[in-house]
């Protein structure tokens, strides 16, 4: 199935091997476009990755808005390997400029210098960011309104999952996702975290435990919702003080196989 892949294919399957499995249980017809967002969002998460300083990306980040709002406008794509697809599939009508451009807004909340302040802060984060990407691949699935806030919880655990299992990552980079309010309540600041990842493993639990129970039991039938999968298992793992295993292990494949047969996230 993952044989000779357009490169834009490829490049989803590399960097977030997780929702290019999900791709795969897409009408073939829809996973270009799955995987161009998928890229998309790639970028706006290396803007802070690869920043040696906020404001760097800060400017990466208006980049990604520059060139949404010339594709809006009906001027040339820009050359770049993510760019020009989105800027097709955005003067087609396929995606939605307004729409990418929250998931942009999105990501300043990685470069503010004071950190997150809260944990619902943390979650209006969660689901404007991997919940708008959740959204924005319902759309392209045509996944019918009332059941996108239920793609977005889901989409919003598996960004959740991702940011918990990342904290000894972000600490490596200099940099700390988790909460301040709910860092103090342990007697902890984004410092003591970066110094010590493991220091954080009381939050990491708490926070799981909170985003296992938001997550929505009814299930959605669509691509876009199979990642849920994933974060409710990866959620439980670290809500008992479980490591998320790296590459994914089989019974992970075989639960959004499982699903994905189903027609279900």
């Amino acid at each position: 199935m993952v044989q000779d892949l357009p490169p834009i294919m490829g490049f989803a399957r590399r960097v977030d091997p997780d929702r290019f499995f999900a791709t795969l249980f897409a009408p073939p017809a829809k996973r270009d476009a799955l995987c161009v967002l998928i890229a998309f969002n790639h970028e706006l998460a290396r803007a802070r990755e690869a920043a040696s300083h906020p404001m760097a990306a800060l400017i990466r980040l208006q980049w990604w808005r520059d060139a949404l709002e010339e594709a809006a406008s009906g001027q040339p794509p820009r050359r770049h390997e993510v760019a020009e697809p989105l800027h097709a599939l955005i003067r087609a009508g396929t995606l939605s400029a307004a729409e990418l451009t929250a998931l942009v807004d999105a990501r300043e909340a990685e470069v503010a210098e004071e950190g997150i302040p809260t944990e619902p802060a943390l979650q209006a984060y969660l689901r404007a960011g991997a919940g708008g990407l959740a959204v924005a691949m319902g759309r392209v699935l045509g996944v019918p309104g009332a059941a996108l806030p239920g793609v977005q919880a889901l989409g919003a655990g598996y960004g959740l999952a991702g940011v918990l299992r990342s904290v000894a990552a972000h600490a490596a980079q200099g940099r700390c996702l988790l909460p301040l309010d709910a860092l103090a309540a342990h007697g902890l600041s984004p410092e003591a975290v970066i110094a010590d990842p493991t220091a954080a493993a009381p939050v990491v639990q708490a926070l799981a435990r909170a985003g296992l129970a938001a997550l929505p039991r009814a299930r959605v039938p669509s691509a876009a919702a199979l990642p849920g999968v994933l974060a409710r298992r990866d959620l439980a793992r670290l809500a008992a003080g479980q490591a998320v295993p790296v590459p994914r292990g089989f019974g992970d494949r075989l639960a959004m196989v499982w699903a994905g047969l189903r027609g279900r996230g």
